[in-house]
């Protein structure tokens, strides 16, 4: 470790640049604790991380346009016209400021309050995290007619700030490119899609600020993101493919004790609602005290309205919080200068002013929105009626079912062969097409550790349906049953009595179909299931190879062409394409699909980073409007696999 002389004699100085350094080897040697994972979401986080540092820039008003660039050798460069980060000499550290934040761990301008009224990155612990986790980093700062350059290698310092040449005076702006170590990260090719949504999220908030996103590998890639209208265009891109209750988003905003609110919402047509919460565009996927403050304001100023213009009548009973949030699209988006975090991850908000501040501004507004727009008041409180009748009747149906179940004793489903384990880790449940899948399924598996749940037909498709039907269809009754954690507001995951969720069905077109319904419903009801890694889809092969009394399979049309160069093309090849499970007997299925030892599992992940473009593309295929659906297909269909035309 080196310690660059200045002709400085002052040994604490000496000793605080080793500390320094120290401080950027901690992080390379846990980087996890500073970015979270060193997986693919470790990798794009650096890029949030330089980003966030730009827009906190465009917060403050100094910056209009952010271009983020992924190189073709996998680096990035990301460019802003803001401020410039200092260049003058910080007496504390006896180095350009610059260096001191990239240097430097919790070095940044966000802490003292005078730099910035309210930021993203609190910790301090971005840009020096991006450099010690980064191969090389070059910045450069424009400035006063210079441009000044310093590069970085892992952290460590290569040469002193320099005037490297000059600009227009009126030109000012810092650029970072770096690329990321690959001793560090498993993963280091960056993904456009997972850039572009986060990018697009961050443009949305930051109404007016201008995000450029380039790819310049092998497939030139631009897109260009720019919202005057900030987040109410946000609820309009979410609300994309459902059918909107009403023209106008309901907007919002005004600052009471030195926070400042914006909420945007609308409602639609569907029965699901989907609030999505930011602190200083800070994705908190937990809520917390803003969120609070806004379901407090929906409900009692709907309420209030209602009974005041008689749209309820004095017998009813007050409408709840989720009756009137059914349907409904909201962002809540709120900047404030010392956010405080709660829970193990950070992402939820505990400021209790936070809930005060939101709770007024929007029962404020929203009165005088439902008192000018007469209608629009009238379909919300419509819908919210119908949807507290409709909660009635599942109450009631949910109810039933309880009851049967306590008579005959918690009775499983019928059709469901049970395993004898009863420690949920060990034990699997396939859930199969069909019951002639399922009878072999049934002879096939380790009766021990595998349970068979066959469904007849497709199951409900719950993006349509209300809570009533849903518990009224047997096949979705079924399964609720045998997995033991109850649904929705019940939703228990300490009762799952199964580890493992594998949804089984045939490699064709209906076999796809159902395994989307299913993943619908689980991501509807059950999230938590996929947050948490249970639910799996299995891979059945596609061709089976024989040849002189030897047997392989294939999973792919690619795999079966390896095999066939390896064994040799003549007339004793013997290749079938399975249609469906049920063409393979008992032993084959065994071997291919179920058994632990040799099948392959995909599992379903879900982040909570793109819950808002998860959201968009599960009502885009699952919901009623069709052009959007269209519209999806058109651009995905080069992607699709094993076709069966």
């Amino acid at each position: 470790m080196c310690i660059r002389d200045r002709g400085e004699t002052n040994t604490e100085y000496g000793a605080d640049q080793i500390q320094i350094l120290e401080g950027l080897e901690a992080v390379r040697k846990r980087p996890g604790m500073y970015i979270g994972s060193t997986s693919s979401r470790g990798l794009h986080h650096l890029v949030y991380e330089i980003v966030d540092n730009a827009v906190d820039e465009a917060l403050a008003g100094y910056c209009t346009e952010i271009n983020v660039a992924i190189n073709p050798d996998n680096s990035i460069t990301v460019v802003d016209n803001g401020r410039g980060i200092p260049v003058g000499i910080n007496h504390k550290a006896g180095i350009p400021a610059v260096e001191v934040v990239f240097t430097i761990l919790h070095a940044g301008g966000k802490f003292g309050g005078g730099g910035y009224k309210v930021s993203g990155g609190l910790h301090g612990v971005g840009a020096s995290v991006v450099n010690a986790l980064s191969t090389w980093l070059e910045v450069r700062v424009y400035q006063d007619g210079k441009i000044y350059q310093q590069r970085y290698e892992r952290g460590k310092v290569m040469y002193p700030l320099k005037v490297v040449g000059e600009c227009p005076a009126d030109k000012h702006g810092t650029e970072v490119h770096f690329l990321p170590d690959p001793e560090i990260f498993e993963e280091t090719v960056y993904d456009f899609e997972v850039l572009r949504i986060r990018l697009q999220e961050t443009a949305f908030l930051t109404k007016a600020l201008k995000i450029t996103l380039r790819d310049e590998r092998e497939e030139k890639k631009e897109k260009v993101f720019h919202y005057e209208g900030g987040i109410q265009e946000f609820v309009t891109y979410l609300n994309k493919g459902k059918a909107a209750l009403y023209n106008n988003v309901i907007y919002c905003e005004g600052t009471r004790d030195g926070v400042f609110v914006e909420v945007a919402m609308q409602h639609n047509d569907s029965y699901t609602e989907n609030i999505y919460t930011f602190v200083n565009n800070v994705n908190t996927p937990e809520g917390g005290t803003h969120l609070a403050g806004l379901k407090n304001a929906l409900t009692k100023t709907i309420n209030d309205y209602a009974r005041k213009n008689k749209l309820l009548k004095d017998s009813e009973p007050n409408l709840s919080g989720e009756d009137i949030r059914e349907g409904l699209t909201a962002i809540v988006s709120i900047k404030i200068e010392e956010p405080q975090f709660e829970g193990q991850t950070k992402q939820k908000l505990g400021n209790s002013e936070a809930m005060g501040a939101v709770n007024s501004i929007v029962s404020e507004q929203l009165t005088y929105f439902l008192e000018q727009n007469p209608a629009a008041a009238k379909t919300i409180c419509e819908k919210s009626v119908l949807a507290q009748r409709a909660r009635a009747a599942a109450r009631k149906a949910r109810d039933l079912t309880r009851r049967k179940t306590a008579l005959e004793g918690m009775a499983l489903p019928g059709k469901l062969a049970d395993c004898s384990n009863k420690d949920p880790e060990k034990c699997e449940i396939f859930i199969v097409e069909g019951d002639s899948a399922g009878g072999s399924a049934k002879t096939a598996r380790s009766r021990d550790t595998q349970a068979i749940l066959p469904l007849r037909g497709k199951i409900l498709n719950v993006e349509k349906a209300r809570l009533d039907k849903i518990y009224a269809n047997a096949e979705i009754k079924a399964m609720i049953t045998a997995f033991g954690t109850g649904i929705h507001d019940d939703f228990d995951i300490s009762k799952l009595r199964y580890h493992k969720i594998i949804i089984m069905t045939d490699a064709d077109v209906d076999g796809a179909h159902i395994s989307t319904l299913m993943l619908t419903f689980l991501y509807r009801f059950m999230p938590e299931l996929i947050k948490q890694g249970h639910v799996y889809l299995a891979q059945p092969p596609l061709y089976k190879l024989e040849k002189n009394k030897k047997i392989w399979y294939a999973y792919s049309d690619e795999e079966l062409a390896q095999i066939i160069k390896e064994v040799g093309r003549d007339n004793n090849n013997k290749i079938q394409r399975y249609k469906g499970l049920g063409e393979m007997d008992a032993e084959q299925l065994w071997e291919t699909t179920m058994d632990p030892e040799r099948r392959i599992l995909l599992r379903v992940n879900m982040d909570d980073d793109v819950a808002s473009e998860l959201d968009l593309t599960f009502t885009t295929l699952m919901g009623d409007q069709v052009e959007p659906r269209r519209e999806f297909i058109e651009a995905n269909a080069k992607y699709v696999q094993n076709l069966d035309i």
